[in-house]
């Protein structure tokens, strides 16, 4: 397969070229580089199956090769990102996905959308289903990327319906492992360098919001098995094992055997207190649920972070 992976250069996008290039598949990545960075994919260069395009997805986009899926993961993701740049996190959404869409519906290429947890909002209630519709604050500091991805959504399913284009959802729920910024500002890179630095673990509210967390390498697993299924509906891959940000931050001290304290700072508006993937739908459709253990997962991620030069 000849695949297109817009955010190509960024945390999730780059593990996805290399997943899908270990497996035989000619890929394409395109990235504006405002939040990816080019060091993701430095290993690639000189592979013939591998090409780069430094591009923003929301203009006019010119692939001459054939192509059977695009694959649409190009957003800032974290809220650091997006609220720096949230012109472009709603642009990327609206403009990124009509364009993508377009090439897909001209290539005759699947369509993957790469949707968010956060388009449950801070849900009413846990765990959260494809069904449930959310519970969003629009106008909220997240709410630049929580509609942007609604939007992204009903687009994708407007194609689906109107112009018969073979689509599929992911709803990505917290996902982590190498490659991550440091200055993400998401919970796992932002307690792993604080560890790392001896600085004190920061905790918004009581910690007492609950989190879950999948491992990166099976959520690529999810992925590629959501692109090879027949079916149209939006699809949760994330890990149901639940736990508070407190607990989170008492493992990751435990892992690390730090010294640093925990410390305590104002919760800020609109933070989930709750977040846990209903993964029925992938269980059944797709024969997948998450394998990697949480403290695996987080040695690995470490590991990473104590070589990484990545901020």
């Amino acid at each position: 397969m000849r695949v297109l992976i817009t955010g190509g250069a960024g945390f999730l996008g780059s593990h996805l070229c290399d997943y899908l290039l270990d497996k035989g598949h000619q890929v394409i990545a395109l990235d504006d580089l405002i939040t990816g960075k080019t060091d993701n994919i430095a290993h690639l260069a000189g592979n013939n199956n591998f090409k780069f395009i430094k591009q923003d997805v929301t203009e006019y986009i010119y692939i001459k090769e054939d192509l059977d899926y695009i694959l649409h993961f190009a957003s800032p993701a974290s809220p650091i990102d997006y609220q720096r740049y949230p012109i472009q996190t709603l642009k990327v959404g609206s403009l990124g996905t009509h364009k993508t869409l377009g090439l897909a519906k001209e290539k005759r290429a699947k369509y993957l959308l790469a949707s968010t947890s956060e388009i449950y909002g801070d849900p009413l209630v846990n765990p959260q289903k494809e069904d449930y519709w959310g519970n969003v604050n629009p106008i909220g500091p997240r709410g630049v990327y929580d509609e942007a991805k609604r939007f992204s959504e009903a687009l994708t399913m407007a194609y689906h319906y109107y112009h018969k284009v073979d689509t599929r959802i992911a709803r990505i729920f917290n996902i982590y492992g190498p490659r991550m910024r440091k200055d993400d500002g998401r919970v796992v890179p932002t307690f792993l360098d604080q560890t790392l630095k001896g600085k004190p673990l920061t905790i918004f509210g009581d910690g007492s919001q609950t989190r879950s967390f999948c491992y990166v390498s099976d959520l690529v697993e999810g992925i590629y098995r959501l692109m090879r299924w027949e079916g149209n509906e939006p699809i949760n891959l994330g890990n149901p094992n639940e736990m508070t940000v407190l607990e989170f931050a008492r493992k990751v001290v435990e892992l690390t055997h730090s010294k640093s304290e925990i410390v305590y700072k104002t919760l800020p508006e609109d933070d989930p207190r709750v977040r846990r993937p209903d993964i029925t739908r992938a269980r059944e459709h797709l024969k997948w649920e998450p394998k990697v253990e949480l403290e695996e997962g987080l040695k690995r991620t470490l590991d990473w972070f104590k070589e990484a030069t990545i901020e």
